[in-house]
């Protein structure tokens, strides 16, 4: 009853209000975490991960598309921070939020599950919301700063593939662990901790030295995000994914380990290269998992249901028992009403 209550009030003016502000907050506190590592493009300052995609487009997914305006809210916010208001703010501002806007359309439009189980679930998710949806907040965003003469008309394209790259990983990245959250059971299953805990110990242990190590050890992350997807699926592969993607980050940003003795340009590419095929396979791996686990325990319901519709029809088919036979081998019952 409470849910349904809280349910009814957020459907009242004053819950949508809550709603847009809760959106905005949590946009510009994504957006002030993904700002504290940033990287120079031709004079621009990018971001490698942008949180605030994956929170825009995870709160329209689970609140609905009239929450809108909190996502401009939050950007608004969010640019305020970094400087003044100007009119090319407002470009900014239209990308930002037509992006996931957009996102959320195609992924309705595709049929998308929240809960990801199925592989055309995150095939969508990829390719719709984060790489095609997000072409629209870099496109306006990069234009809007060349057309003011903020950035060189040659600086466009460096700057605009880091734009997009960082929102899409936002999206790869932070969206499907909050609605994974949103649908998580608590507390958890206990039932299988010690692997949990193994894989969390193996995971703080060896992506610092593959990330951090003189030579580019980066490759040795990939067993860790398989065995995540493999034994806890998109949870498991999806809270793996996502520190190793920030530590890399920071080694990234600081020009350190795999990262040392590169230029601008390269490490931005490394990075969002290993970030990337990082998230894909975490994602498309453990939709595939989930996927043949739903099916299977499909099959073997209808199986069940079969063998109880086989024996409810052997048990209408068996000839009533018989009674008062003979001994002398004569089936037929006795005669009723003789003597």
């Amino acid at each position: 009853m409470a849910a349904v209550v809280g349910c009814e009030d957020l459907r009242r003016p004053g819950g949508y209000i809550v709603r847009v502000l809760a959106v905005a907050a949590c946009y510009y506190a994504a957006g002030r975490l993904g700002l504290l590592r940033e990287l120079s493009v031709e004079g621009a300052v990018v971001t490698p991960i942008y949180p605030p995609t994956g929170v825009a487009v995870a709160a329209l997914l689970i609140l609905g598309l009239p929450c809108w305006p909190g996502i401009t809210l939050g950007a608004l916010f969010v640019v305020l921070s970094l400087t003044g208001f100007r009119p090319d703010v407002l470009g900014t501002l239209f990308g930002n939020t037509a992006a996931p806007v957009c996102a959320v359309l195609l992924l309705r439009r595709a049929g998308f599950r929240s809960d990801l189980s199925r592989l055309r679930d995150g095939v969508a998710l990829v390719f719709l919301a984060a790489l095609a949806a997000m072409l629209i907040s870099s496109t306006v965003g990069v234009g809007v700063l060349v057309l003011t003469d903020r950035l060189a008309a040659h600086s466009f394209w460096p700057v605009w593939l880091a734009w997009w790259v960082g929102d899409a990983m936002g999206v790869l990245l932070v969206t499907p662990l909050l609605l994974l959250l949103r649908q998580a059971r608590w507390p958890p299953p206990l039932g299988r901790w010690k692997e949990a805990t193994a894989l969390a110990v193996v995971t703080c242990l060896l992506v610092p030295v593959a990330v951090y190590a003189s030579i580019s050890l980066l490759f040795l992350v990939y067993p860790l995000i398989i065995w995540a997807a493999l034994r806890f699926q998109l949870v498991g592969g999806v809270l793996c994914a996502l520190p190793t993607s920030v530590m890399a980050t920071i080694a990234a940003t600081d020009g350190a380990g795999a990262f040392a003795g590169l230029g601008r340009i390269e490490v931005m590419l490394k990075l969002q290269a290993f970030n990337g095929a990082m998230a894909l396979t975490a994602l498309l791996l453990s939709a595939v998992i989930i996927e043949q686990r739903n099916t299977r325990n499909s099959v073997e319901k209808a199986c069940q249901e079969l063998v109880e519709v086989l024996e409810h029809l052997t048990a209408g088919d068996a000839p009533p028992p018989r009674s008062h036979a003979t001994d002398d081998g004569d089936d037929r019952p006795w005669p009723t009403g003789t003597s």
